[in-house]
């Protein structure tokens, strides 16, 4: 029995390069294209008026000649005959007819298209809407959203702004979208969900450019990638039934019927189970694994689940003043700290930024802003990675007062030499924005990660949160189960390095995707050199 499976389907049109595919990554950044969209909009506005106006002239032009000709044609000749209208016959092809063909042969338009091509450099480019789409997947994945709240807008977290609450709906067509792209990276799991979503939202009356063949073309395939004979059998069934000729449809079905009847004799049954009619939902399938071992802890953390916080761990945190030491900078006003984490030990900063200097910070950053990088192991150099999703930009104490500040700051209230340190990078997170488990520090795998500084490994890092987040966005440490949630002003702050400088391999962790909200973080990383003397080598490998 021949084992090809006849199917091809059309695949996305080609991306272009992804080199100028950034602006999915930054909210901060998108905003700019809500105001640039309102401008767009208002032109297209003005060129509808101008073409309204248009329009009503040459009604009224018309209007006029088709009152005039139903006169002169009942007699042609005795209209004629009034050399009056025998001239003005004359004026009106010679000249009025060629006035009006000026009119109708304007263009309003151009006012609009102009406009567009100003603005066209900016707009996100097919690289940013296959990242957009892959950030709502991303989310769905994390919060375990199912399609149907999703595509109905109702994200846990939501606030009103202005006593309005903003809802997005997805459509028939934005699910089928959805689908298609999860389809050609071979993702059937998420092709059967938002092929499914679409398919609902279609049979519940929604209307849709996408025919319901396309649809069911690639739900049934997907199904049966994810190994469901009798469901991919039974939607197969209802493509042919709506469109008898589908040549693939077809070969498909004959296929699916061979290899179903093939398993059933294999089994030792002799008759087929109807396929399930429950409707397909996060658990119908599992969920593919993929390159990161510790997934399901780490976005269980993201959701508030599996924190290991024990009424006995919690009994061993407190909260103090902390004046750095009697540093003179902090006698007369200490800082704020709380216990986050007994072991390894982290702590917040409370007050750490004020709201001005945040606001500074974001505006010194924006027009920094690129895409978040991060250190390739083995050779050093810095690139982009899909498992993190963001912009930054690097600010100094010399960009304005207010960074030398927070520097100045940091070096007070840890204790801890920042000369060596690296610039502050701030950090805004795009869609569905992230970074996946890491380590902030080099292993001994890495020892050229930082070589180039030529200060050592990173001991420390001091994280200052810039804004609330309405849901998601927490950093967490899934080797301990700890979960730390952004509070605007806030910082937290913890070793990396035990006292000997060896690794304290705890501390991998991650930052939660976004799922409403705009997060803007801020990172100072502290290195080893001239901390000799300010945090002094310890006897022992783990001290």
């Amino acid at each position: 029995m021949a084992t090809f499976l006849v199917f091809t389907l059309l695949t996305l049109s080609s991306f272009s390069s992804p080199t100028q595919a950034e602006i999915f990554t930054s909210i901060g950044q998108m905003t700019d294209l809500i105001f640039t969209e309102r401008e767009l909009v208002q032109s297209l506005k003005e060129y509808i008026e101008a073409e309204e106006m248009k329009l009503e002239a040459v009604k009224s032009w018309a209007n006029k000649l088709d009152m005039l000709t139903r006169v002169s044609t009942l007699d042609p000749e005795g209209f004629l005959a009034h050399p009056v209208n025998a001239y003005k016959l004359m004026k009106r092809l010679n000249t009025e007819w060629s006035e009006l063909e000026s009119l109708v042969l304007q263009d309003p338009s151009d006012g609009f298209i102009s406009n567009m091509s100003v603005h066209r450099q900016y707009f996100p480019d097919e690289e940013d809407e296959k990242g957009a789409a892959k950030a709502l997947i991303r989310l769905q994945d994390t919060y375990k959203l199912d399609s149907e709240s999703f595509s109905k807008g109702k994200l846990p977290g939501q606030r009103q702004y202005s006593g309005v609450r903003y809802n997005a709906e997805l459509t028939v067509d934005d699910c089928f979208d959805m689908g298609k792209l999860a389809y050609n990276e071979n993702d059937y799991y998420h092709s059967v969900l938002w092929m499914q979503q679409a398919l609902r939202q279609m049979d519940s009356g929604e209307d849709a450019k996408t025919p319901k063949a396309d649809i069911l073309d690639y739900l049934s395939y997907s199904v049966y990638q994810m190994g469901d004979l009798p469901r991919a059998i039974e939607l197969t069934r209802r493509l042919v039934a709506i469109d008898p000729s589908h040549q693939r449809a077809g070969a498909n079905l004959h296929y699916f019927e061979r290899l179903l009847s093939k398993e059933l004799r294999d089994r030792g049954q002799g008759q087929q189970e109807p396929a399930d009619e429950k409707p397909i939902q996060l658990d119908t399938y599992e969920r593919p694994k993929d390159y990161l071992p510790e997934r399901e802890v780490y976005e269980a953390l993201c959701r508030g689940e599996g924190v290991k916080m024990t009424e006995k761990r919690r009994s061993r945190l407190f909260c103090r003043y902390q004046d750095g030491s009697r540093s003179p900078r902090l006698l007369l006003k200490p800082m704020k700290e709380e216990d986050e984490w007994d072991s390894p030990h982290i702590v917040r900063f409370l007050e750490a930024l004020s709201d001005e200097e945040i606001e500074k910070i974001k505006e010194l950053a924006k027009p920094k802003l690129a895409r978040a990088t991060v250190r390739d192991p083995k050779t050093g150099v810095l690139t982009v990675a899909n498992y993190r999703v963001s912009k930054s930009a690097w600010l100094e104490g010399e960009d304005d007062p207010v960074i030398a500040r927070v520097n100045q700051r940091i070096e007070d209230v840890t204790g801890l030499t920042v000369d060596t340190a690296e610039l502050l990078q701030v950090a805004n997170y795009g869609v569905g924005g992230q970074y996946e488990p890491h380590y902030d520090f080099s292993r001994k795998d890495e020892p050229d990660a930082f070589k180039s500084l030529g200060t050592g490994n990173r001991v420390a890092t001091f994280l200052n949160y810039m804004s609330d987040v309405e849901a998601g966005g927490a950093t967490v440490f899934p080797d301990f189960g700890a979960a730390i949630w952004p509070r605007k002003g806030t910082a937290v702050f913890w070793y990396n390095l035990f006292k000997s400088g060896e690794g304290d391999y705890r501390t991998r962790h991650a930052a939660c995707p976004v799922l409403v909200g705009s997060k803007w973080v801020s990172n100072k990383w502290i290195h080893e050199r001239g901390q000799e003397f300010r945090r002094p080598c310890g006897l022992t490998e783990v001290d």
